[in-house]
């Protein structure tokens, strides 16, 4: 194992809303040591801990409030429509359902499986995928959920091992896109996997489709399940960059040389969870967290015990010339667009 990259002590869930700022900061934490595994090239956290991961109704990660995010949906709806019209599918780790009710409505036969499911749709069971549940379906698809699962390449097989001839559709967030944007925020405990569009290349055979999605921030590949095979290292080691925390430093110094100012951080999920923290720690307040998820508004987000506030909410009351950190730049338009010119704007992801 090669270590690249350390950071200790992060919340374990990164989505999951808490009910008070006390029970928000005092929440389960663990560290984070990256590790490449030089016979397969992949990389991981070494220090993960699954027994801490239970995922339940707490856990908000739906981002589709959003007109930009559902446009990515959109796009990755015509991806499955091209290969897979006509076919019964499975959605595993399907989150709130809101992918799986829009292939509903394309026509697909599908059903679902994710522990936070909160509604009452009967084609989305309440649990866990598991090796006893039967796939009785020509596609599988997996979305944001291989970075989640302990020994990644184990969980495909004894996928392929219930359905061997299906076709499987998978997007992870992109570890080249973090490393060339100095994203250190998108790196936390609830991904114990890091991928790279090569990895999918070591682990298929046959890959029908590949590339990347939302400005780069995702990548996706769509192949033949029975091909799957053990990733052989071939000597690409990964390189976390010497200036990768660049970013912090800079949005710490700037909070810091006028502590006299409003600084305000739109977007209460992942990014937003860990900038704030590291912020805290680096000594930078941060006052306001604001987020459009109706479920994640009232509640508090872990590490930093911060109050999630709807846009209304918080800015007519934010004084002119408040400083907006935008925790991804994708939906920067979406935000002018409901906060106006009286503000500053600072994208986390572009900016520094």
């Amino acid at each position: 194992m090669e270590t690249i990259f350390r950071v200790d002590r992060l919340p374990v869930f990164q989505n999951k809303m808490y009910d008070s700022p006390v029970a928000a900061i005092k929440c389960p934490k663990g560290d984070v040591v990256l590790v490449q595994d030089t016979n397969t090239g992949l990389i991981f956290n070494s220090d993960f801990d699954e027994a801490l991961m239970h995922y339940d109704s707490s856990y908000q990660n739906e981002q589709a409030s959003s007109a930009i995010f559902n446009k990515h949906l959109q796009e990755v709806g015509n991806i499955i429509l091209h290969y897979w019209k006509g076919m019964r599918l499975v959605e595993i780790g399907c989150g709130k359902g809101y992918f799986l009710e829009h292939l509903t409505s394309e026509g697909f036969d599908i059903i679902g499986y994710d522990p936070s499911y909160e509604g009452d749709n009967p084609a989305i069971k309440k649990m866990y995928y598991g090796p006893e549940i039967s796939i009785k379906a020509d596609g599988i698809i997996l979305r944001h959920v291989l970075e989640h699962i302990v020994n990644p390449v184990e969980f495909l097989f004894q996928i392929r091992s219930l359905k061997p001839d299906a076709m499987i559709y998978i997007e992870v967030p992109c570890f080249d896109w973090i490393c060339h944007n100095r994203a250190w925020f998108d790196i936390f405990y609830e991904h114990v996997n890091y991928f790279r569009k090569d990895d999918f290349v070591r682990m298929f055979g046959k890959i029908y489709e590949s590339g990347h999605l939302f400005n780069g921030q995702y990548l996706y590949v769509l192949a033949d399940l029975s091909t799957l095979k053990a990733p052989v290292f071939r000597g690409e080691l990964a390189i976390i960059p010497d200036d990768f925390l660049k970013g912090l430093y800079s949005a710490s110094n700037m909070v810091k040389e006028d502590p006299e100012g409003t600084y305000v951080v739109w977007g209460g999920a992942s990014k937003g969870v860990i900038f704030s923290l590291f912020m805290k720690r680096m000594g930078a307040e941060i006052k306001h967290i604001i987020d459009i998820n109706p479920a994640k508004q009232g509640k508090y987000l872990g590490g930093t015990g911060l109050k999630v506030s709807s846009p209304d909410k918080v800015l007519k009351s934010l004084p002119d010339g408040s400083t907006i950190f935008i925790m991804n730049s994708n939906y920067a338009k979406e935000i002018y667009d409901v906060a106006g010119e009286r503000f500053q704007y600072w994208r986390i992801d572009n900016d520094f």
